[in-house]
């Protein structure tokens, strides 16, 4: 399976990109739609019928909180809408975890209890999220380089195995990516009105909901993007003390509240989570984890999370998804190449706003416990998809030539990791 998902990128991404440079734009939005949600609708059924037949439920190996947000909403879908606000915001669950089950039970008031509808919806919103990352990097980066960008997230393929679960995290990435392109267009636009705040004023909170880092990382990127855009409209100063304003009022009315003290308590308690999580996997006996820290960490994040390719501990997830962590693994030099490329000529003002959420939110994660977990690394990947783009788009003789040398150092990575994994469970 890894090497179908490895191939179907691989393969299909510079087709598409050389194919469909030279059609016009309503064509290639057509296009990229459609190719999208037919990759992901194809896998929702498919892994719909292999879980039933794989584990006799049509959830994943070892489903744990997809199962639990499945119960919880078809529960929720059939009380009355007080008892809900209870159990989801009466201190029963945390506020973070609070969004995907009031969102799945809706879905579930609407449709019933259907599965696998709550995946097809997944699969459109994962196909939504594409067209928004075309529409945010051509804006930024140019046509070209856009339309590359949404061509790699339609074939993207950890992308398409998560509307395959039922967890949160394609509602998650819709709401980062749409919160990120509505931004970049309020500060291109020429006018504001007061619609053009409120939306990304609600995806933003709505990130808190789901994740509080990712909310976090909203605002930072906000106040960053607004504070060094180079948009042409920005070096207005009325313009930029407008926005200004907002998100301190923004930032005022969070403040005080469970989100905020969510933030304060998760920095606060970065270092305890780290060490709790890496004795836990010493326990387990992987006896090299607590070598895993940050420091070590960090510096890799762009190329994290490293694929699994060793039958240990019963990783079915893992090893399901080493061919999109293997895209990820190579496609990291395209990351690196896009950072020096932006230093080098001068264009950090035109990357502040992606990079900032970029290295706020993989920052975070790199200083917890969870540096090399996909699912939690998974909110960084729209954002390094526009820069392998970028990188691609900027490649020249100088820079090609270590290409080469990358590939060596990922196959080193891949057969280090295995190394690690089963070195630290003694298994040879």
């Amino acid at each position: 399976m890894g090497c179908i998902w490895v191939a179907l990128f691989f393969i299909m991404v510079p087709l598409c990109t050389i194919g469909w440079r030279k059609i016009s734009t309503s064509q290639f939005i057509g296009g990229i739609f459609s190719v999208a949600l037919v990759l992901r609708l194809i896998w929702v059924v498919f892994s719909y019928y292999y879980y039933i037949d794989a584990t006799g439920i049509p959830f994943e190996f070892d489903a744990a909180d997809s199962y639990v947000y499945h119960l919880d909403a078809e529960w929720m879908a059939g009380v009355d809408w007080a008892a809900t606000r209870d159990y989801l915001f009466g201190n029963i669950i945390a506020l973070s975890d609070s969004g995907y089950p009031l969102y799945l039970s809706i879905v579930y008031r609407v449709f019933g209890s259907s599965i696998i509808i709550a995946r097809i919806i997944k699969a459109i919103l994962s196909s939504i999220t594409c067209l928004l990352i075309y529409k945010l990097s051509a804006r930024t980066f140019g046509e070209g380089t856009g339309r590359m960008a949404g061509i790699m997230m339609a074939f993207m393929p950890n992308l398409i195995i998560y509307c395959g679960y039922h967890l949160k995290e394609t509602e998650m990435l819709f709401l980062e990516v749409a919160f990120l392109e509505r931004l970049d267009f309020i500060i291109r636009s020429k006018r504001i009105n007061i619609w053009n705040i409120v939306l990304p004023s609600l995806l933003a909170g709505s990130m808190f909901l789901f994740r509080t880092v990712l909310g976090a990382a909203a605002v930072f990127s906000f106040a960053t993007a607004v504070v060094l855009s180079s948009a042409p409209n920005m070096k207005r100063n009325s313009r930029r003390a407008v926005l200004i304003g907002w998100g301190v009022l923004a930032i005022a009315l969070m403040s005080g509240g469970t989100a905020a003290t969510e933030v304060e308590g998760l920095w606060e308690d970065r270092e305890s989570n780290m060490s709790e999580k890496r004795e836990q996997q010493t326990l387990r006996g992987n006896q090299w984890a607590k070598y895993a820290t940050g420091t070590v960490m960090a510096p890799m994040a762009f190329v994290l999370p490293f694929a699994t390719m060793v039958d240990v501990d019963e990783q079915y997830i893992q090893q399901e998804k080493s061919g999109g962590n293997y895209v990820r693994n190579f496609m990291g030099f395209f990351a690196l190449l896009a950072l020096y490329e932006c230093i080098r000529r001068r264009r950090i003002r035109d990357f502040a706003m992606i990079g900032s959420f970029l290295i706020a939110y993989l920052g975070v994660v790199s200083m917890s416990g969870f540096s090399n977990s996909e699912r939690f690394l998974l909110p960084g990947l729209p954002c390094l998809v526009m820069m392998w783009a970028y990188g691609i788009s900027t490649l020249r003789k100088e820079t090609y030539r270590f290409l080469a040398p990358w590939c060596v150092i990922v196959v080193l990575m891949e057969v280090g990791w295995a190394y690690f994994k089963l070195g630290s469970r003694g298994l040879f």
